[in-house]
Formats: C-alpha cells, structure tokens, sequence
C-alpha cells in the first residue's frame, strides 16, 4: 500500500529539492497523498545537479582471486572503486558513511552516496559493471482465516502445527514488539539455525520476535514501527491469537496470522518519515534475512517494472531463491490498469488483492424513500438512524466538489450528510476530516467511474460510507430535485457471496519485464484486513491490543508468506518453487456460489491478468498431487532467452554465464505452473515436466479448456507414476484455429486423477 503517514513531509521534499525546485505547501501536499507515490518525485543525478550527493547501487565484479576471507578484505575491495578523491578522504568520518552496504551474497557490488561526477570517474575502473540511482519503492485478521478454510485442530493447521519451527523475514516499516499479536504464548524457541540479531532499545525479542533489524539506524530512527504498516503486515503473516480484537467496535473477532506459530525475524527499512523503502535498504535487509536463516521472505515493496539485471530486489530475491528460501512479494496498487504489476521475476510470487465474504453494509435511505446498500462506513455504531438533513457541496464550486481543504469554508454543513466526490489525491478519511473540520455529521464519499463498485474498510474520522458512481449520480440527482433533501444512515453485517472478488487497485498483467511468464501468479486476502497496529485509532489508552483496517496487495502478500511458511513446515524438503507451483495449481477459479470470480469495479468476470492461476487454496495447496519444479540453474537458460548479455545475466545469478555456450530456452518453456504466449500463424510446442508429490500409485489424465480461436494438443494423454517425486515429461502444442478480433483469450489444461485437479491457466496473446 502507498501511505501519507509522514511527519513534515514538505520539510523533507524541500530539504532534498531546494536547490532546484521551488515547492509550496499545498503542491507538497498533492505530491505525498497521491497513492501511487513512487514515481513523483523520482530525480536522476542529471536533473538534480552533478555535485549533489545521492545513494547510488553500484555493481562490480568480482575480483579474480574470487571470494574473501574476511569482511574487511570485502570492504576493501569496494573502497577500491571509489574515486580518488572520495578515497582520498575515507580518514575523515564524513566520508566513512559514503558506503552505505556492502553486499556479499545478493550481488557483487555496494551501495554509496556519490555524485555523478564521481559516478562517472568509476565507469573508467576496470571491474565496473554500472550504477544507477535507487528508486523510492512503495509499499504495497479476524475473517481470513475461516475465509480460506484455515481451523484450529484440523486440516493444514493441524498438519503444519500453526508453522511451528518456520521463520518468516518481514521486510517493512518494523514492528511494535509489545502488542498482543507478538506474545510468545506457546511459541517453542527459535531453531537451532537462528543467527539473527535483536536491535531494539528499550524493548527486547522474544520466542515470536526473534529478531529486529535496523536499516534505518543510520540516520537515528528506532527499529520499534511508529508507521503501521510493518505491525499489520508481520501480524497478518504469523500473528499470535488475539480475541475480542475491533477498531470501532467492527469486525470484532479473533485476530490471528496466517502461520500463528511461525517465528517473525523483523526487517526495518521504511517508517512514517521515510515512508517509502529503498533499494539499497531492502537489498540489504534480504542478505541479512538470508545471512540469518530465514525460511520466507515477505516484501510488501514494488518499484516500476524493471529489467531483472536493474531490479536489486529480483536480483536480490533470486540470491535468496537459490538459498532455499520462499520470496513472496506484493503485484502493486495500480489497478485496474493493464501490464501494472510489479516484481515480475520468474522466482518471486507475485501476489495480487482480493476481497473476503465479510461485508459491513450501510443502507442509504433517502427522504423519497430510496434505498442504496453501500460498504465502508466507521463509527456508526452508534450513530443515529434518524434522517439529516443532506447537503452536495459542489454546485458551489470544483473544489467544494471533492471537499477540498478550505473549501467548505463558505458552505452550511454543519449537523448534516455531505456528499463528496473523491479526489484520486486524498485517502478517504482525509477528506472526512475536512467534512468534520466544517461542522458536517457525517459523509458520503462517490467513487469515481473506475471504482464503480469498489468497496473498501478502512478507518473513519467521522460516520461514513462509500457509494459507487452511479448511486452518487442518483444521489445528486435527489438533492436537486428537492429544496429539503433527508438521508438517514443504517448499519448491518453480512456474507457477501460472491468472494472472492479482485479488488480494482490490485494490479494486472501482463507481465511488462517478461510477457510470457504469467503475473500476478496469485490473489489472496487483501481488503478490509484487521490486523495489529501500533497505537488506537480510537483514542483508547488502556490497551496494547490495537487494531486497524487496511486493503491493498501489502495486506494479500503477508497472507500467501504466511501460508507458504504453513506448507514449509508440513512439506520442509520442497523447494522454493515446488511451494510455489502447490499454491498455483490447486487454486480455486470460483468464487463462493460456484460462479468465475469477477472484478469488483465493473462486476464483469476477471481475467487472467487479475487473477493469475486464482484464489489461494491453503487446504488443497497441502496435497497438490504434483509440482512443477524448478531448480535455480534453470533460470539462466531462461535470463539468455530473454536476450541479456551475459554480464546483465552475471548481474542476477553471482557467477559466470556465457550464454552462447547455454541452450536458451524461450520464456514459455521455463516449467512455470502457468502458461502465457503470443501465438501467430505458427503452431508453438512447449515441454513441462512434472513430479508425483502425490501418492505414488497414481494415474492423470488431461483435461483442456481450450482459449477461444486456439486448438491445444497434449501427449501423452495419460501420465502414470510408481513412485512419490518421479518425474514425467508431456509437450503441449499450441495452435491457432480461426481469426478472432480479441487481442487475448484465456482457457486451462488440467492433469485429473481420482483425488486431485492440477491446474494450469493459459493465456494467449494474438499477434
């Protein structure tokens, strides 16, 4: 998710940009609620001067003599880059924080503050490979677990023991340590493998927290979560039990993660100052995760979509991949639009939102009587249901319109409903405090035409509730066709039947980076999520056991970590992607009432680009009948197909490449769970070999649900195994059969037995 939680941001943007970029306040304001916040303010050295001192990723090889013995040796041999004039003064303490990391495992190479003068006196250096400017990256509960079939004392939580022994790394903004969420209760001590380190102050670790790391310590920011963002996240992944947990007396439950007796080793590298992370930051909390023994890796970051050799965090990630560790990664907030996800890598799980079937409902009943059943709504709980008086601000002026700072000044608000539409610029709540701040009771807040239907929880400052388009145009259209327009507010809860639905800001394909490997690979849980939070949002001082609601794919991310640390512990000898593959292949394409999950913004079936091979199944992902399996050297092949030179190959896997001595294979031969091509008037043949984690008498037979306008062929038809992890081998051919005018279709291949289905979708992209 994309967070405004910052302290004086406009001291921050200006103590960065002031020697070249004048900034007002409110320009500064628009800047940092925008949601998608990453590309705003994004500067090359170019543009902000050469002299100017940024933090650049600098990539090196590796020295002749191959590893060092010693850190300090390491150390050296990265100074050796530096210009001489940096060198020069590496006495003074000043020039002592010029390297900021020193990578030793996820990529030959450093990260400094330079400038680009000096950057560029370094291309001279023999062994320098590049160097480029870090991006900022943005980042990415009582209902999901019953949600996804997930019981105490049954199924996968039985068989995993709640992820006993299992360490997940959660790389994010920290954690508040002491919440209810982080209790050691019945937590066994962490493994014998544990080498992590417990950097709090003032607080200490325990037997969930094993493990607090700082990379925000540099620049004087404790490791404890004033932000919120870590807090949910690591709680959603392997929270303790928490019952009676609520914000606003909603959603009242109990709050567990997804893997309650998973170890938590915790990551620092963002905060409410330094909202969004950085590069550098989490490519070295990712060598440290792995340096330390982590089994999963939680990122709930994404940059714009970047070549795997320019990304740290794939390369980064595949480091960790080849570690045997499980990455699971967030696809990005910027749906509905097409080719939006992020973190595209083969290696990684990119994991999109969806919603669960808990509903909080609000009706709208307007003075003629007309009834609008809307979510989103807080503090209502107590709120009268007598009709207010009903007021639309906006035939005053634009701005009155979105309930803009100061533009209810001149406006009779007060004790009345306030119709606003929403500014794409503005959290919800935040245009709710300018309703307050003018004397409104309550608000109803239109979505804009792209969110239609999109209906997300989330923390209120006032009663509240959120309609889609078309009702706030009939809405409006009462308003002006009475002189005295009354609403009154309703609250109740339900089931909403058809969830799971993929929310409009989880992001789509196809994959920009590598077009034929399927993104997002997954959806899971990520609107209206309660999970823990550091401080009340209510006020409440006599409490730790705190809670918020939030959406987005930072929320659905830390659900699929959580689960992929479950199947960790019931099956600890598969692979980083047999996990993967047992997730992606037992996925369910339905939704509750047995109908195609569809998108919650126009109601209309969503395709594969949303819902990559569908909705996590924990259950069934638990006994996946067979996996597509795929080693780490199987990826280079796959990098020399996609055209890389070997040095960009290099860059990636940390070691030597020649890709002219590598059979490459093109992208939709790698043994990906999904398939994602262009087919032209030529018939394509691809190879995929599946292993029997089943029983191991067994026999499948292919089922095609063949894409409109594509003929599919199998052989063979049948695969028979006599033995549990053989491996089988089938080509499937893909041919087109008539002229369609869509540019895409869709369909699956599936491998049945008597116990299992073993789903693979297909996309097709017509060229």
């Amino acid at each position: 998710m994309y967070w405004s939680r910052i302290r004086n941001p406009c001291l921050q943007i200006e103590t960065m940009l002031a020697p070249t970029l004048a900034i007002n306040s409110q320009l500064c304001y628009r800047l940092l609620v925008k949601r998608h916040f990453y590309p705003a303010i994004a500067v090359t050295g170019n543009e902000i001067g050469a002299n100017v001192l940024q933090t650049y990723i600098v990539r090196v090889q590796k020295p002749e003599q191959g590893t060092f013995s010693t850190e300090k040796d390491l150390e050296r041999w990265y100074h050796s880059f530096l210009p001489a004039t940096v060198s020069k003064s590496s006495a003074d303490d000043h020039h002592h924080s010029r390297i900021l990391y020193c990578y030793k495992n996820v990529m030959s190479g450093f990260a400094a503050r330079l400038t680009a003068e000096e950057v560029k006196a370094m291309e001279t250096k023999k062994g320098f490979i590049s160097a480029h400017v870090e991006t900022y990256l943005g980042t990415h509960t009582t209902n999901s677990p019953k949600f996804l079939g997930l019981n105490q004392n049954s199924g996968l939580w039985k068989d995993s023991n709640l992820g006993k022994g299992v360490i997940i790394g959660v790389i994010d903004s920290g954690v508040k340590p002491d919440h209810p969420s982080f209790s050691d209760e019945g937590m066994p001590p962490p493994p014998a493998k544990w080498k992590g380190k417990c950097e709090l102050e003032g607080a200490t670790c325990n037997n969930k927290v094993i493990g607090v790391r700082n990379f925000l310590s540099s620049i004087g920011e404790p490791a404890v979560d004033d932000m919120g963002h870590g807090t949910h996240t690591a709680s959603t992944a392997a929270g303790n039990f928490v019952s009676g947990a609520n914000t606003f007396g909603l959603a009242n439950g109990t709050a567990v993660g997804m893997a309650p007796l998973a170890h938590l080793a915790i990551y620092k590298t963002g905060d409410g100052k330094h909202q969004e992370g950085f590069q550098s930051r989490i490519a070295a909390a990712i060598e440290a995760a792995i340096q330390d023994g982590v089994d999963v890796i939680s990122i709930s970051y994404g940059s714009p979509p970047l070549a795997f050799y320019d990304d740290p965090i794939a390369s980064a990630a595949f480091t960790a991949v080849r570690n045997g560790i499980f990455v699971s990664c967030a696809a990005g907030n910027k749906g509905p639009d097409p080719s939006s996800s992020t973190n595209g890598a083969p290696w990684i799980l990119t994991v999109g939102a969806s919603t669960t079937d808990r509903s909080i409902v609000a009706s709208a009943q307007l003075g003629n009587h007309a009834t609008y059943d809307v979510e989103i709504l807080f503090m209502l709980v107590n709120f009268t249901s007598m009709q207010l008086p009903l007021v639309y601000p906006g035939g005053r002026n634009s701005s009155a319109a979105f309930c803009l700072p100061g533009s209810l000044n001149n406006i009779d608000v007060k004790g009345k409903v306030v119709v606003c539409e929403r500014d794409g610029n503005m959290r919800r709540n935040e245009t709710e405090y300018y309703v307050k701040e003018a004397g409104g009771a309550a608000m109803i807040l239109i979505s804009d035409k792209f969110d239609a239907y999109s209906a997300v929880l989330e923390t209120h400052v006032l009663p509240a509730v959120h309609v889609g388009y078309a009702t706030g145009e009939s809405i409006k259209a009462y308003i002006n066709s009475t002189s005295s327009p009354t609403v009154a507010i309703l609250l109740r809860t339900g089931n909403k039947k058809s969830a799971p639905e993929v929310a409009s800001l989880s992001a789509r394909g196809p994959n920009k980076v590598s077009p034929g490997i399927l993104k997002p690979d997954i959806i899971g849980p990520g609107v209206s999520i309660l999970a823990a939070w550091p401080s009340s949002q209510e006020n409440i001082t006599k409490t730790k056991a705190t809670f918020e609601i939030a959406d987005g794919t930072s929320m659905s991310c830390p659900h699929l970590s959580g689960i992929a640390a479950l199947l960790k512990s019931t099956h600890p000898d598969w692979s980083p992607a047999a996990i993967k593959s047992a997730i992606m292949t037992t996925a369910d394409i339905v939704n509750l009432e047995g109908k195609p999950i569809i998108n919650n913004y126009n109601l209309l079936p969503a395709d594969l680009f949303a819902v990559g091979a569908g909705h996590v199944n924990p259950s069934k992902a638990n006994d996946p009948g067979l996996i597509y399996d795929i080693q780490p050297d199987d990826y280079v092949p796959y990098l020399c197909g996609l055209n890389y030179t070997d040095q960009q190959v290099q860059t990636i896997v940390d070691h030597d490449v020649q890709c002219s001595k590598v059979p490459s294979i093109a992208e939709a031969e790698l043994n990906y769970p999904s398939f994602s091509i262009k087919l032209g008037s030529s018939p394509q043949t691809y190879n995929r070999t599946i292993t029997n984690v089943g029983e191991a008498n067994s026999s499948y037979t292919h089922q095609i649900v063949a894409p409109e306008g594509v003929e599919i062929s199998v052989q063979p038809k049948e695969i028979s195994f006599t033995e549990r992890n053989q491996k089988v081998t089938y080509s499937i051919t893909f041919t087109r059969s008539q002229k369609t005018s869509a540019s895409h279709a869709q369909g699956y291949l599936s491998w049945v037995s008597t116990q299992q289905t073993v789903r693979s979708p297909i996309a097709v992209s017509f060229e």
